[in-house]
């Protein structure tokens, strides 16, 4: 299987390169993300039953294949570990079978929040959702039990990179093999949309170190989420202070600043009518404290755009996210600008309503480890002393 592996990375190596990658760098470096996610998730798929045939077979269908077609595996791919994650929850958490069918009920009791409005449902009670009864379980209990069954689950603990700012880490406590889905970013996802409403706008980033951006724009924040709950509740990630942009002393404005200024102020007092049951005791959503590796260190996870159908009802409540605003409005992107373009909260191609996610990838086989995610910050900021670039080029495309 080692040697399986080997012949994976060397292939991801060389795919990545490849001349079908040359277009604008940004979607280079999407693309070539989006090829090694294909050659890990498909190799982890493989399974303990991998042979070097297979293995061939895949790295050909991975040189081969079009970008829309391995983003399809990869989505098809990502979603099958996470409904055996769900199965796993609900075996965990709920009491009997007639909890089960509650449970299911339940997730499809129609209630016009920001995700049922993508599916056309409403109903003026919605506000009266009451979470399905659940095992009372803390939140340690839940991962300890997550890891008898799946194998593995992760924690938070003081992080073991030699630096004064690496504060806390993100471990896993098990065992698994590359293209696991190891954590999910939880958190409030917003649309290009409804950035002038996520807080501090917009120095969104000055005081809050857990927002992320996915190709499509879409920017999760997981500030709200914290370290998660011991409960199963009615989520909005309304329990969180507002963030208060880094302000200083300025020189007298000019006129132009004072526009830029007006289009910048941060919009206030608007929340959408999101109120999703979410559980909060979720083991593997912690993904936002994963740091990113020392000078010397490779990472050992990488993010993956998760696109969860919101038909998969039953699996809703598992998922830590919430959107902001009654739906997702589709934007185009024009240099550093945002314009409405039409269309909503669906993939391309598809009619199928999703919630815009992000999960970590393992890279590699781990046990009982930190996970270190490549941060890929911009090279067209300052940034902070801590950080070496894993792959100066890639930072490079990821933002340009």
């Amino acid at each position: 299987m080692a040697l399986l592996f080997q012949k994976f990375q060397e292939a991801v190596k060389i795919l990545a390169k490849r001349p079908a990658f040359a277009r604008d760098p940004r979607q280079l470096q999407f693309e070539a993300d989006i090829n090694r996610l294909f050659l890990y998730l498909s190799y982890n798929r493989l399974g303990k039953n991998a042979d070097e045939a297979h293995a061939e077979e895949i790295i050909e269908m991975a040189s081969k294949a079009s970008f829309s077609d391995q983003q399809i595996q990869v989505q098809e791919n990502v979603h099958s570990q996470i409904k055996t994650f769900c199965a796993f929850m609900d075996e965990i958490l709920l009491p009997n079978e007639k909890m089960v069918n509650e449970h299911q009920l339940a997730s499809t009791v129609p209630r016009r929040s920001g995700l049922s409005f993508a599916v056309g449902r409403s109903d003026p009670a919605h506000n009266n959702l009451a979470a399905p009864q659940t095992k009372p379980l803390s939140q340690a209990e839940v991962s300890q039990d997550l890891k008898d069954q799946l194998g593995y689950t992760v924690n938070v603990k003081p992080s073991q990179i030699p630096h004064k700012d690496a504060g806390q880490g993100l471990f896993l406590d098990g065992t698994v093999d590359v293209g696991a889905v190891v954590a999910f970013y939880p958190g409030i996802v917003y649309s290009p949309a409804y950035y002038r409403y996520i807080p501090g706008y917009p120095k969104v980033d000055a005081l809050n170190p857990y927002l992320i951006t996915r190709y499509d724009g879409n920017v999760i924040n997981a500030q709200p989420w914290g370290s998660g709950g011991d409960n199963q509740e009615l989520w909005n990630g309304g329990k969180t202070r507002e963030i208060k942009p880094d302000v200083k002393a300025a020189e007298p404005e000019k006129g132009s600043e004072r526009f830029w200024k007006l289009l910048s102020k941060p919009l206030e007092g608007y929340q959408g009518d999101n109120n999703d049951v979410i559980e909060r005791r979720n083991p593997l959503a912690f993904a936002h404290f994963a740091n990113h590796p020392p000078k010397g260190v490779q990472p050992n996870v990488m993010i993956c755009p998760y696109d969860f159908p919101l038909t998969e009802s039953n699996m809703r409540v598992y998922i830590p996210n919430v959107l902001f605003g009654n739906a997702e409005v589709n934007m185009r992107r024009f240099g550093s600008f945002w314009f409405k373009s039409g269309g909503g909260s669906r993939n391309s191609g598809s009619n199928v309503p999703t919630l815009k996610t992000l999960v970590l990838i393992a890279t590699r086989p781990l046990q009982d480890e930190e996970l270190l995610l490549n941060y890929r910050l911009s090279n067209t900021k300052r940034r902070p002393e801590w950080y070496t670039p894993v792959d100066e080029e890639e930072d490079r495309r990821r933002w340009s």
